[in-house]
């Protein structure tokens, strides 16, 4: 795999945007059903976040839009799918950040390429929530510092929702920060069976997203210690982020967002964008993201592509430093 700089990332996403053309400047209005990619399964994050645009965009856009479950390979099925597809903007992809730009680090020879895609727009982002089994008796970042510096060498356990997910990489890059104490990951298939033996006490401690370990935490089954976003999460309004706890260089999201084929046209681009950010001001719609525990998206195109190009090479650099790898 390649090494990339963030600036050389910055370059890849660029890339990644259609060129202006001449003559190019009509705009473009679809007239016929539209496709929505998922790469996963009915009833996750990803699956939520193009289902909950799903009938802001048809309104903006005039035509259907047509969800389409492509799970497999962690979103590579879906996002292969979506890059091979015609770029007429009739085919596009709500694609998160696993396959979008952690995957083409952990897979060797996965067919994935983020510079394959033209990003449209963000649609949700969250903060990773770090908890605690209450048995801990830690209630904030300074008390769990001192917890792992008083464990036996080789004792800490943490879990993740699978090798080379987010929770896993963001414990890799928790360790980095307070200077790699030693812990061992139990991986699992995803954040359900992990939440059980965690509510059990198997493990000590783990990253996911508000939404899964908010109910946990309210009936006081988890104890929650920072959030990772830049701000509070809005469904922990009280919870101090890591870097208000002292932690710098710590600010991230898990987020989901609406990408196109390579080669999209500028003018289905600026169009697709539009209609996006309509779907997202519309207050029902904003009130489904942030019932859940999660925040709106919006913006530009050219931001979606910033975030992930500074996503590519933040965690790139993490499964670099810690060999990880996954068999594609």
């Amino acid at each position: 795999m390649a090494r990339f700089t963030r600036r050389g990332a910055l370059g890849l996403a660029a890339a990644a945007l259609p060129a202006a053309r001449p003559g190019a400047q009509g705009l473009w209005n679809p007239t016929r059903p539209i496709t929505l990619v998922v790469g996963f399964p009915t009833g996750g994050q990803t699956d939520f976040a193009a289902r909950v645009i799903q009938s802001g965009l048809q309104k903006a856009l005039g035509v259907s839009v047509t969800i389409d479950n492509r799970a497999g390979a962690g979103g590579n099925l879906g996002t292969e799918a979506v890059m091979a597809a015609r770029p007429d903007g009739y085919t596009l992809l709500a694609g998160n950040i696993s396959p979008m730009v952690i995957n083409p680090h952990t897979m060797d020879g996965m067919m994935i390429d983020p510079r394959e895609m033209t990003p449209i727009g963000l649609i949700l982002r969250s903060s990773l929530i770090l908890c605690t089994h209450p048995s801990l008796q830690v209630r904030n970042l300074a008390e769990l510092r001192a917890w792992i510096a008083a464990q036996p060498r080789g004792s800490i356990q943490y879990g993740s929702t699978s090798t080379g997910s987010l929770t896993h990489i963001a414990m890799e890059l928790f360790r980095e920060r307070l200077g790699k104490p030693e812990m061992t990951q139990l991986p699992y298939r995803g954040s359900g069976p992990a939440m059980v033996d965690f509510v059990a006490g198997r493990f000590s401690l783990m990253f996911d997203g508000a939404s899964v370990v908010a109910p946990l935490v309210q009936s006081g089954q988890l104890r929650c210690v920072l959030a990772t976003g830049r701000t509070r999460s809005p469904a922990f309004p009280d919870l101090p982020t890591a870097e208000q706890q002292g932690l710098s260089d710590f600010a991230f999201y898990s987020w989901t967002g609406l990408f196109a084929p390579r080669g999209t046209a500028p003018e289905i681009v600026t169009r697709l964008n539009a209609a996006l950010n309509a779907a997202l001001a519309e207050p029902p719609i904003r009130s489904r993201i942030t019932e859940r525990g999660t925040e709106p998206g919006g913006g530009s195109a050219e931001e979606m592509a910033r975030i992930m190009a500074e996503d590519y090479a933040r965690w790139g650099e993490v499964v670099r430093a810690n060999q990880i790898r996954v068999e594609s």
